[in-house]
């Protein structure tokens, strides 16, 4: 199939892409990569009446470190992210969450800030994002607004970007030294989207845990932080016996949607086994095991 019948309009500057979106209001998309966006309207699943390309707006494309982020631009590709040593060192969860996004082909042209707007439930970047305590800037021509990730997400591709905004900018926090991370998941085919995938980060301070972070995509309607785990690894060794029951705090409260690809049933044991995995890897790459 081919899209629907639509205006398109290149942006050359930021400034001139938010008049755009602010005269086309909910009617306009913004197009960045557009790995999600494009096949969406050739199967008119997304129909809308014109596209605002912020392509042309370099001033979107950077990655750098400022005020204790890690900072995006909304034409940043998920292949710079890659190759960014210093988001490497200072976000390592993302990095790895962005390595695992589709293919070499995809990540070269889509963009990181693209992946959050689109809010798929089962994508890595944005529940790297959550994990990291991270927030968006969404602006208009009115100003700019930073929304947490814990509010970002309102549902299944829905966010709080309002209609006459562009989400601008990704900020997500650099944990501190003696910080482990760690990304895990289950697909169904090579580099597919998840059928769970975890985010883990695990501080340790001579060597008991003092501070975790654990978010999962593939289990609700938006990617969800487990809070419960802090709350059982706070002040513990972070031994089999703690991480496996930290594990099942993740879940118990869960009840993953079902589908061709896993049962609720299935979906929350493959979860509580993940967690724990990648709970254990986060240890791990934070120091300890040893």
């Amino acid at each position: 199939m081919k899209s629907a019948p639509f205006e398109y309009h290149a942006a050359a500057t930021l400034a001139e892409a938010l008049s755009l979106k602010h005269d086309l209001g909910g009617d306009a998309r913004v197009l960045a990569g557009g790995q999600s966006l494009i096949p969406l309207m050739h199967f008119r699943l997304a129909t809308p009446a014109a596209l605002v390309d912020i392509n042309p707006v370099a001033e979107l494309d950077y990655v750098r470190r400022a005020n204790g982020h890690v900072v995006i631009g909304a034409r940043t590709r998920q292949a710079t992210m890659l190759q960014s040593e210093m988001a490497a060192s200072a976000a390592p969860l993302l990095v790895e969450a962005v390595g695992w996004v589709g293919h070499a082909q995809i990540r070269h042209r889509g963009t990181v800030a693209g992946s959050v707007a689109h809010a798929d439930p089962s994508a890595e970047i944005p529940t790297a994002v959550l994990a990291l305590g991270g927030e968006m800037v969404c602006r208009s021509v009115a100003g700019e607004r930073v929304v947490p990730a814990a509010e970002f997400f309102e549902g299944p591709f829905t966010t709080a970007v309002a209609d006459d905004e562009i989400l601008t900018e990704v900020r997500v926090a650099v944990w501190p030294e003696g910080t482990g991370a760690a990304w895990m998941e289950l697909s169904r085919i090579y580099h597919g989207f998840p059928v769970v995938g975890v985010g883990a980060l695990v501080h340790l301070s001579d060597g008991v845990v003092d501070r975790a972070s654990v978010a999962l995509c593939g289990m609700a309607a938006t990617p969800v932080l487990a809070p419960a785990v802090a709350d059982v690894l706070a002040g513990n060794e972070p031994n089999a016996r703690v991480i496996a029951e930290a594990a099942e705090a993740a879940v118990s409260d869960l009840e993953p949607p079902g589908d061709i690809h896993g049962s609720t049933t299935y979906r929350k044991k493959v979860g509580r086994v993940y967690v724990r995995r990648a709970l254990a890897a986060a240890v791990e790459n934070a120091g300890g095991f040893r």
